[in-house]
């Protein structure tokens, strides 16, 4: 994989990894670190932790597919993705609006983006 592909996935595997990581066992957190935070090869893994290269990239792709299972189930990724847009979409449309409105909705728009984090 390649180009726009290697970074879509990259930043999706990074995205729910942000959200479902400690749902995953030490084994397969590391080794998603390794590969997807820290840009080592399938062929460095493996000398790190003596396996083979097919080891280290099957126990990637049973940890990505981790990863998709728990977000098909519950959904937090998209459901942040989609809050994100609505706060982007709410702060556009505030900033619109006769001044004597805007800082209280700003204030709202704040403190929905802190429920967030």
């Amino acid at each position: 994989m390649h180009g726009e592909n290697a970074l879509s996935k990259t930043n999706r595997i990074n995205v729910l990894f942000d959200f479902y990581g400690p749902l995953l066992t030490e084994k397969q957190q590391t080794f998603l670190k390794c590969y997807y935070h820290d840009d080592y090869s399938l062929g460095e893994i493996a000398v790190d932790f003596e396996i083979s290269r097919q080891a280290v990239y099957e126990h990637l792709k049973r940890s990505e597919q981790a990863l998709e299972e728990y977000e098909a189930k519950l959904g937090l990724a998209e459901r942040h993705e989609r809050m994100q847009a609505g706060l982007e979409r709410l702060e556009r449309q505030i900033g619109e609006l006769p001044e004597p409105w805007r800082n209280e909705l700003r204030g709202t728009a704040e403190l929905l983006r802190g429920a967030e984090s």
